[in-house]
């Protein structure tokens, strides 16, 4: 989607600062950061959240999933401990509707959220 603000970050067309790449992800550094570490993994393809996730894409979200664990420990938050969370829709928070992960810690996080 052209007008899609991660698509067209995963596409490099807007800068971000990367946390990493794979071949059907990126993960970025939040630019309104809740936590010291705050960031997003998403998709490629454009997915608007996880309600619109097609049959098949259980590998896609566990990739997601494989590549935080991955970026928690690059970014020192895995042994004290690391929230994910997709926001789903707009009464849950989602403001872009391109499926991410966010990937927070480096501080406690309180419960229950929002």
């Amino acid at each position: 989607m052209g007008d899609c603000l991660f698509c067209r970050i995963a596409a490099g067309k807007i800068p971000a600062t990367l946390a990493a790449e794979t071949d059907d992800l990126v993960a970025f550094h939040d630019v309104k950061p809740q936590a010291p570490v705050h960031v997003l993994v998403i998709p490629r393809r454009h997915i608007a959240g996880l309600n619109d996730l097609d049959p098949g894409d259980e590998g896609l979200v566990g990739r997601m999933f494989g590549l935080a664990r991955t970026l928690a420990a690059r970014l020192g938050i895995a042994e004290r401990g690391w929230r994910t969370v997709f926001n789903v829709g707009p009464d849950a928070g989602q403001t872009v509707f391109h499926l991410h992960l966010h990937v927070m810690g480096g501080r406690p996080l309180g419960w229950p959220p929002g």
